[in-house]
């Protein structure tokens, strides 16, 4: 398999069209550098732009879907490769088995968890792939914020904020997501 990108983003149907700009920017940028989309295999917002845009440049998509979301995330019927699963754990799970880097975009709740959850096994050590934010806008500043607090407080280690790479434009996500 070529090298793997998986992408977390924001799937709530209220996003700004910048963001859905954004996410098309991000899926023809995969396709260009030859890369697979691993992604929520969901047709809504961000998640149905980074894709659809992957697949118009030519790129394959892998999406995990877990069955409960099937109707609520409207699942990928055009997807390369659609994996359903029973849960978002394995649905996670799934992602990281297949992705090379991991790159979250701006997102809600549950784009924080999965960057949460692969940044914290990054600086534990339980693998060595990149993480890296996609911040064009400050949406993610309140959050890094608080990160870096949690290190002032002596909660969060400089080798834990060193283990994520933030950037600023699709260019330069992709970039850091490189092999």
């Amino acid at each position: 398999m070529t090298h793997a990108v998986a992408v977390y983003c924001g799937s709530h149907p209220t996003v700004p069209q910048s963001y859905l700009d954004l996410a098309t920017e991000v899926g023809t940028g995969l396709a260009t550098r030859g890369w697979t989309l691993v992604w929520g295999g969901s047709t809504a917002a961000m998640m149905g732009a980074v894709a659809d845009a992957a697949r118009q440049a030519g790129a394959p998509t892998i999406g995990v879907i877990p069955r409960p979301l099937i109707n609520l995330e409207r699942a990928d019927p055009t997807a390369t490769e659609l994996i359903v699963v029973d849960t978002m754990r394995e649905r996670k799970r799934e992602m990281d088995e297949r992705a090379d880097a991991f790159l979250a975009l701006p997102g809600g709740l549950g784009t924080c968890e999965e960057l949460f959850e692969v940044w914290t096994s990054r600086y534990l050590g339980m693998h060595n792939k990149p993480v890296v934010l996609l911040d064009p806008d400050d949406h993610w500043s309140g959050m890094l914020t608080w990160v870096k607090d949690l290190h002032t407080r002596g909660f969060v280690s400089q080798t834990a904020l060193d283990a994520l790479v933030i950037t600023h434009t699709p260019h330069d996500a992709l970039t850091a997501c490189a092999p």
